[in-house]
């Protein structure tokens, strides 16, 4: 009997998936462990495995549309096998589950602080014979927006007027077609771009974390010259090249462990203490932000954090990285020094109590006990969670993470 494939939830985030790739096109074979299809989660693109044998009968969604979790996807079953009744199914389930219009029209409506300004309306398709709407192909409509092309100004050639893919590869701007030049200044223009999966699950989960979570600052100046000069007598020694980010991370992991609070969660009706140490370091990818996470890392020397969290930047370019990679966070390190910011404040990253933003390391003068001499500094900004950290307690964490810093020696006992 046939089988049902669904769009699977590959993260904890995850509500809606897109079809990067289909591996398989209707008609093969296929077999348990074969990789029908390449997903676009929130966090990475995935491979979709297959766990059923048989044929590919059906495929329900095209390249680079989305659908949700549990959305039938695909069908694999015997050759020939009539699955018209299944898909019938598959469709009456979508619809109980989706709302009904007495329902939506029952819902509150939110007031916004101003009116959204109304869209301007689209001119009517010249391609359309007896339709407004516009007709083309998934592909098509991929391939326009991947070249910039306005539909609306395109001939399409298959049935009823349709644009299909040769018409994008074939299709040449009036201007360009009649031989003049347009000049672009003074010229009113924009690009609109889709949404990722990633992007939209950043924006939820941070406006989520910012708008209930009462967040404070400490922001706290650190000497940086012993640090400095401790990494580049380690680099002379190790096997992998320590950054200071790396030192950072285990710095911040022993602080931790002294002030168990900071390395807590907010759970509604209760708090969560974590006994284990699992920091979060914020990459930035081309979609967005991901937060791969160093495991009991206040237990890991710094060659460790150094391989682990290289080969985290390793994979999270080539959105390889896996859900096992990003989740768990209890604490979070977002450093923006390497880009030249010497200070700024971030956004906890849920469901951790605390982040600590680091800028960048400055060489200024130096004034102690009366005397002035260079030095470098760099500036700390923890960003906390007021429900479950008060601002001793944050105070108390910045100074500890401060004395390990500059006294690196003590990073290593």
């Amino acid at each position: 009997m046939a089988e049902v494939i669904r769009m699977p939830k590959m993260s904890d985030t995850m509500t809606e998936g897109v079809i990067v790739a289909w591996n398989k096109k209707v008609g093969d074979t296929v077999a348990p462990g074969d990789i029908l299809a390449e997903v676009e989660t929130d966090k990475a693109t995935m491979e979709l495995e297959n766990y059923v044998k048989g044929t590919l009968l059906h495929i329900g969604i095209a390249e680079g549309d989305a659908v949700p979790v549990d959305a039938v996807i695909a069908v694999v079953g015997n050759k020939d096998e009539d699955i018209d009744a299944i898909l019938k199914e598959a469709a009456s389930e979508m619809k109980a589950e989706a709302p009904t219009e007495e329902e939506v029209a029952s819902a509150p409506v939110e007031e916004s602080i101003a009116p959204a300004p109304a869209a301007p309306s689209a001119p009517a398709a010249t391609n359309n014979s007896n339709d407004s709407r516009l007709k083309a192909s998934p592909l098509a409509k991929k391939l326009a927006e991947e070249r910039g092309i306005d539909l609306t100004q395109v001939q399409g050639s298959g049935d009823f007027g349709r644009i299909i893919k040769k018409d994008i590869e074939n299709f040449v701007p009036a201007a360009a077609s009649s031989g003049m030049s347009v000049a672009s200044f003074g010229k009113e223009s924009f690009e609109e771009v889709k949404v990722s999966q990633m992007r939209k699950t950043i924006a939820r989960r941070l406006a989520e974390s910012k708008f209930t979570a009462p967040h404070f600052y400490l922001t706290m100046e650190i000497e940086m010259d012993r640090i400095a000069a401790a990494r580049a007598s380690i680099n002379e020694y190790s096997d992998v090249k320590i950054s200071m980010n790396d030192m950072i991370v285990k710095a911040a992991s022993i602080a931790l462990r002294k002030h168990p609070a900071v390395n807590s969660s907010w759970l509604g009706d209760k708090i969560r203490f974590n006994h284990h140490i699992h920091v979060g370091v914020a990459m930035a990818v081309e979609d967005g932000l991901l937060v791969p996470v160093v495991k009991f890392a206040d237990h890991k020397s710094l060659s460790d954090i150094s391989r682990e969290v290289k080969d985290y930047s390793e994979k999270a370019k080539n959105k390889k990285l896996q859900p096992s990679d990003w989740e768990g966070n209890t604490f979070t390190i977002s450093n923006l020094g390497m880009f030249g910011i010497e200070e700024f404040t971030a956004i906890i990253n849920p469901p951790d109590a605390c982040i600590l933003a680091v800028g960048g390391v400055k060489e200024t003068v130096i004034v102690k006990n009366g005397e002035m001499r260079p030095g470098k500094v760099m500036k700390v900004t923890l960003s906390c969670d007021h429900r479950v950290v008060d601002g001793v307690v944050g105070s108390q964490f910045l100074l500890t993470l401060k004395e390990l810093i500059e006294e690196p020696v003590k990073l290593l006992v």
